[in-house]
């Protein structure tokens, strides 16, 4: 027989109407649970007695669930470090992890008050007693979870968020496709992925993240394409700031394009030097660099060259991906010393095992 479900499981907001804050609907959904408490015992004072108690659990427990459900996207799995650079870069530095804290640290609250509660419902001998201890219960509930409704929005927009960028495999390779806007990176990742990018002849055609799979022999690559981006770091829009994270965080490899031809609309100077910023910043991340348009232009250069239109060197250029890839595989250190650098409590994670944001510190908590 189906689970009805009532208004109480209507997800982290409790069903709150459009432009209500969330614990609105939270602390609905854990009043009615808690006015639908009909105990049983032996006497009117012991059924008051139950009644008080059940109410109190009833509503503590839909309280946790609900804050609980706003944290789930963010711990179960957790999140890797190329969805936390998003966030970061979306949201600002720590802003998420903030959110988290303080959600968390509501739903100890409210446990403590639960059980300081039941306390005091044991040494209660009259009706009025367990009245007053379910008002006092239910109004420090209630503070706890509007003080974090700031919180409950950050976290509900920054799910939404990643909802809509794609989702990588860690266990698999990632090629990040990247440069300049309209150089020709949508158009070579549909020739070696499965991805099916817009592609049109005008700059900034890809505005988000989107992935594609290809078959190594050896194992599957995901193939990631980004936004242009203009190598403006201090000024880069949000779609130029996800290439970037895509860079940083996501990469195994990055293939470079660079369009010599001119026709993307920016000077093939301008190229070079976005490809040198990110050679510096990352000198450890393999940089496979290929001229496109090949069919328009050929430059004496020695870079690996291809043609999207035509087909021209796709073959050889996914022959060297393979090659960069199972170097940087092979170069991965063995499970064994992973797990022990795990083990040693790495500066970002806290005593409780949650992850903190570089220059968060406790006193963010308050």
């Amino acid at each position: 027989m189906p689970i009805r479900k009532g208004r109480e499981d209507r997800g982290a907001s409790g069903g709150a109407r459009p432009g209500m804050p969330p614990s609105s609907g939270i602390l609905d959904a854990a009043f009615r649970a808690a006015y639908k408490a009909t105990p049983h015992g032996d006497t009117p004072l012991d059924r008051a007695r139950r009644r008080a108690l059940l109410k109190i659990v009833r509503a503590s427990s839909t309280i946790v669930r609900h804050l609980n459900l706003a944290r789930k996207p963010f711990t179960l799995p957790p999140l890797g470090r190329f969805q936390w650079q998003l966030l970061e870069r979306r949201f600002g530095s720590a802003t998420v992890d903030r959110a988290l804290r303080r959600t968390d640290r509501a739903i100890s609250r409210i446990r403590g008050q639960t059980a300081d509660s039941q306390r005091s419902l044991r040494k209660g001998s009259e009706r009025d007693d367990f009245a007053r201890t379910v008002r006092e219960f239910y109004g420090r509930a209630a503070s706890y979870v509007r003080e974090v409704d700031p919180d409950l929005r950050t976290l509900s927009d920054a799910a939404k968020f990643l909802r809509s960028r794609p989702k990588l495999d860690p266990d698999q390779p990632v090629v990040t496709v990247a440069g300049f806007p309209n150089v020709g990176k949508s158009s070579l990742v549909e020739r070696l992925s499965s991805a099916h990018p817009k592609v049109a002849p005008y700059p900034f055609t890809t505005v988000g993240l989107e992935v594609g799979h290809a078959d190594l022999g050896f194992d599957r690559m995901q193939v990631l394409d980004t936004p242009g981006v203009l190598n403006r770091p201090r000024h880069a829009n949000p779609a130029e700031e996800e290439a970037e994270a895509a860079v940083e965080s996501a990469a195994t490899a990055v293939l470079f394009v660079l369009d010599p031809s001119g026709s993307c609309g920016f000077p093939i100077e301008e190229q070079e030097e976005l490809l040198a910023r990110w050679k510096s910043e990352f000198p450890n991340l393999p940089i496979i660099e290929v001229e496109t348009k090949c069919d328009l232009i050929q430059r004496p250069t020695g870079r690996l060259r291809a043609s999207a239109t035509t087909g021209a060197g796709i073959e050889e250029l996914r022959a060297e991906i393979v090659r960069v890839l199972r170097a940087a595989i092979a170069a991965r250190p063995p499970v064994a010393v992973v797990a022990e650098t795990v083990e040693e409590a790495p500066p970002d994670w806290d005593a409780e095992g949650r992850r903190r944001s570089p220059g968060a510190s406790p006193d963010d908590d308050r």
